[in-house]
């Protein structure tokens, strides 16, 4: 690449702009937008998420501060506060929540290639979970939550190979988690894992007669009989194996068939677990190595508060919220694209790390990813502790 090129202005180059404008046209997005279309809106968050801004003004203020730059930078210009304010509260979400869609379909495959997330199972495997982000009440009263708190709530499902997002929906805190379900698409011959805020038997029925597979942790009240027990190696964990019947009847209704319950003992941790499954043929340990799985959500969850700008919301309408969340999604999409385009070997929180200090060096973005190039970054920066095991 040109070496007078910023580092910014080579992230967004591998930005398909026709297809963002196509996101932009479906909903008259540039209608009378003034000095700030969708694409410098798009532009100017997307720099807050990759050098981690902590809001609109620190934004706004570090684009005023390098006014000569932003041409090169690929900004058209620099705003103030308000009026990128007013974009994300007018600006319809939806635009940058079909890019973000539009990015799932062409980074999801390109970490399809890679090693099942469990040895032993071919099938792709899906984690279902949300994640609440506590707000003011006074502040957005659109976003109710539990015990008259304020909350919103990005609910997900995860591709376990490769952890890329392939369902994004934002609701307020009271929204409960099951009704997810109702939104998603499902993928045939897939298995989709879950905790206990996920048992609806009329819900898991419809996965399983959709011809896809559930792996779920039962809850304590279960009522059941069971119709057929297989042995197991108690030494493995494992204490039972069984084909049961749900016997209440609202449940016996919304399930007509037999599950699978699987028991198994973590040692480790002096905890049973109890999963109910659609898959009869796969190895019960399997079973309990998929739920084990479910932990990357967790650490997805985790890694995208810690390292995109999550916690500190930069708008109070949920218009606003949503475009916010979905720009970070797209970020680390779009750094997630860029890890396989390059074939990097470092992780994508270490390339969010390496883009957020070097998006005003006019190194190629291909180099910067090398061991040599990293090292270098990293013995450039200051040190500002004198302790060295900091």
């Amino acid at each position: 690449m040109n070496r007078g090129k910023y580092i910014f202005a080579q992230v967004l180059s591998f930005i398909n702009r026709y297809e963002f404008q196509k996101c932009v046209d479906r909903y008259n997005g540039d209608h009378a937008t003034g000095r700030l279309n969708c694409w410098n809106q798009f532009a100017q968050l997307f720099f807050g998420q990759l050098t981690g801004r902590n809001g609109l003004r620190d934004i706004c203020i570090c684009l005023r501060a390098h006014s000569n730059r932003l041409y090169h930078l690929g900004i058209k210009q620099s705003v103030n506060q308000s009026t990128l304010s007013r974009a994300n509260e007018n600006r319809d979400w939806r635009i940058f929540g079909d890019f973000g869609l539009y990015l799932i379909d062409v980074v999801g495959p390109l970490y399809s290639n890679g090693p099942s997330s469990v040895s032993g199972v071919d099938r792709d495997i899906f984690a279902i979970d949300s994640t609440t982000i506590s707000v003011s009440i006074n502040l957005m009263d659109w976003a109710r939550g539990k015990y008259s708190k304020g909350a919103v709530k990005m609910h997900t499902v995860l591709n376990l190979q490769g952890n890329i997002p392939t369902f994004i929906h934002v609701t307020d805190g009271k929204y409960h988690d099951v009704n997810a379900l109702d939104e998603i698409s499902i993928v045939k011959d897939a298995i989709y894992v879950m905790d206990k805020a996920y048992i609806d038997f009329g819900r898991l029925y419809k996965l399983h007669k959709s011809d896809s597979f559930f792996v779920v942790r039962a809850k304590g009240n279960l009522r059941f009989k069971a119709v057929k027990s297989r042995k197991v190696d108690k030494t493995t964990g494992l204490r039972c194996d069984q084909l049961i019947r749900l016997t209440v009847p609202k449940s016996r209704r919304q399930y007509p068939e037999k599950i699978r319950r699987i028991k198994y003992y973590d040692q480790e941790k002096d905890l049973t677990f109890v999963f109910l499954t659609n898959e009869v043929d796969q190895d019960p340990l399997d079973i309990t190595k998929i739920y084990k799985e479910r932990w990357q959500i967790e650490v997805f969850f985790k890694w995208v508060k810690q390292n995109l700008e999550l916690k500190k919301l930069w708008g109070h309408s949920e218009n606003a919220v949503k475009t916010q969340l979905w720009i970070a999604i797209c970020t680390y999409l779009v750094v997630a694209g860029l890890k396989k385009q390059l074939n990097s070997k470092y992780s994508i929180y270490e390339m969010t790390q390496i883009l957020s200090i070097s998006t005003f060096d006019k190194t190629p973005v291909n180099e910067l990813f090398t061991e040599k190039e990293i090292n270098q970054k990293i013995n450039d920066q200051p040190n500002l502790f004198n302790n060295s095991e900091l």
